[in-house]
C-alpha cells in the first residue's frame, strides 16, 4: 500500500473509533454480556499496518532502511514471483521467522499475494506459510473485507461465511487460519469494534469456526493496527475486556490476555503469573497458556529460556500450561512439530506430556485423516505414552460443531 493511502485509511479508522463508541454501548451490553461501559481515548500505538490494496512499484529489498520500505519491497517479490520466494527471504533477513519484526512484513506478503491470485482466498492461503506470527493469513483476510461497506452484522455475517468455504476442503490448518484471520479482518472493518466483531463471528455455522474467529478478534483487540489503539482496553484493569466478554468468547480472550497484561506491570514475569492466579477461576489454567505462548514467542522460541519462564508458573501450579501452549507457539510459527522437539526434551519427565500434547495441538491439524496424524506423532518420539499425548492433543483441536 502506499503512503498517501496508508495515511488516509489511518485518518479514516480514527474518525470511525470516535463516531461509533458512544453508538456501540447498547450492542456491546447485549453481545459481551458485561455491565460497563468500554470508552477510552485513543492512544497512538506504534504502526502496524492492515493488508489494503496492494500496488507494486520498484521499491527493491537492498534499498531499504525502514519498516515501510521493507514491507513494500516484500510485496513486490510476493506480487510478482509469489509468496515462496518472499518467505525465502524473510529467513535470511528476520532469522526464520522467529522475530515478531517481521509479522507487519508477512501482513504485506498476505495483501500482494491476495493480488497475485485475483482475490482468490483459498488459493493465497494454499500458497501461504505461518511464519511471523501468521502475519502472512491476518493480511489476507484484513484484505479480504476491505470492501464491504456496511459494519452491521447483517452485511457483514453473510460475507463472513463466504470468505472461508472454500478453506473447508483443505486442512483443518489452512481453514483454522482462515478463520482466525477473519477475526482480525472484522476489527478492521468495523473500527475496533470488538461487539460487532463477536457479534459477527457468533453468526459463523460452527462451534469451531465461531471459536477460531475469536481468537483474530482478540489478537486485533491486543495488537491494534493504524497506528491507534482500541477502546476496548483498560489501562487500570490489565485482564479486560476478557472479565467483561460473554462465557462463550472468555476461552479465547483469556488465552491472549498476557501480552495485555506484560507491558502494563513493566514485563514483570513474577506479577504476570500472580494475576493469571487471580482470575476468574475456570480460566486461571487458559491464563497460563497465554503465559506460555509469550513465554516461548518472546524468547525467540528459546527452549532453554521458555522453560525458565514457565518455572515461574510452577508455584501457582501453571507450568504445565505453560509448557503445552509454548510447544504450541513453536508448533504453530513454524509448521513443524520437529521444531518444538528441543523443547519438550529439555522438560523434566512430568512436563513431557503436556509439552507433547502442545505439539500434536497444532501438528494434527496440518493432516486431514487420523492415520496421517498417527505417523506424525509416531515420527516424534517412540514413547507410546507420549504418542498418545500428541494425539490427544491433536483431537482436542480439531473441527467439530
Amino acid at each position: 500500500m502506499l503512503w498517501g493511502e496508508r495515511v488516509t485509511r489511518r485518518r479514516a479508522l480514527v474518525g470511525l473509533l470516535v463516531a461509533f463508541a458512544l453508538a456501540d454501548v447498547a450492542l456491546a451490553i447485549a453481545v459481551l454480556g458485561g455491565t460497563g461501559s468500554a470508552a477510552a481515548t485513543p492512544v497512538a500505538l506504534p504502526f502496524h499496518p492492515v493488508a489494503g490494496t496492494f500496488v507494486p512499484d520498484d521499491t527493491q529489498l537492498g534499498e531499504c532502511t525502514d519498516e515501510r520500505c521493507f514491507r513494500q519491497a516484500f510485496g513486490n517479490i510476493a506480487y510478482k514471483e509469489g509468496p515462496g520466494p518472499a518467505f525465502a527471504l524473510i529467513d535470511e533477513v528476520y532469522g526464520s521467522g522467529a522475530s515478531t519484526a517481521c509479522h507487519p512484513v508477512a501482513h504485506a506478503i498476505g495483501a500482494a499475494s491476495l493480488a497475485r491470485y485475483g482475490g482468490s482466498v483459498a488459493r493465497t492461503f494454499a500458497e501461504g506459510q505461518a511464519t511471523c506470527w501468521s502475519g502472512y493469513y491476518h493480511g489476507v483476510l484484513e484484505r479480504s473485507l476491505v470492501n464491504v461497506k456496511s459494519r452491521q452484522p447483517d452485511v457483514l455475517a453473510p460475507v463472513a461465511r463466504r470468505l472461508c468455504r472454500e478453506a473447508s476442503d483443505m486442512t483443518p490448518w489452512i481453514e483454522y487460519q482462515c478463520l482466525h484471520g477473519l477475526g482480525h479482518g472484522l476489527m478492521i472493518a468495523t473500527g475496533l469494534n470488538l461487539a460487532i466483531s463477536l457479534e459477527v463471528c457468533s453468526r459463523l455455522d460452527r462451534w469451531w469456526d465461531r471459536d477460531a474467529c475469536r481468537g483474530g478478534v482478540f489478537m486485533e483487540n491486543i495488537s491494534t493496527s493504524y497506528g491507534v489503539r482500541s477502546l476496548w482496553l483498560r489501562d487500570e484493569d490489565p485482564v479486560y475486556p476478557c472479565n467483561w466478554v460473554a462465557l462463550e468468547a472468555k476461552l479465547r480472550c483469556y488465552q491472549m490476555v498476557t501480552s495485555r497484561i506484560l507491558p502494563l506491570v513493566g514485563d514483570d514475569w513474577e506479577r504476570t503469573a500472580e494475576v493469571c492466579s487471580k482470575v476468574e477461576r475456570a480460566f486461571v489454567s487458559v491464563c497460563f497458556q497465554s503465559f506460555g505462548r509469550d513465554a516461548s514467542s518472546r524468547s525467540e522460541r528459546n527452549a532453554a529460556a521458555t522453560i525458565e519462564t514457565c518455572a515461574i508458573a510452577r508455584r501457582y501450579g501453571g507450568e504445565g500450561d505453560c509448557i503445552t501452549a509454548a510447544a504450541r507457539d513453536v508448533v504453530s510459527n513454524f509448521m513443524s512439530g520437529e521444531r518444538a522437539l528441543a523443547l519438550c526434551r529439555s522438560v523434566s519427565n512430568a512436563l513431557a506430556s503436556p509439552c507433547y500434547e502442545g505439539i500434536g495441538a497444532v501438528m494434527g491439524r496440518f493432516r486431514k485423516t487420523a492415520a496421517a496424524r498417527v505417523a506424525d506423532c509416531r515420527a516424534l518420539t517412540t514413547s507410546e505414552p507420549l504418542v498418545e499425548a500428541c494425539l490427544r492433543g491433536g483431537r482436542s483441536t480439531l473441527p467439530r460443531t
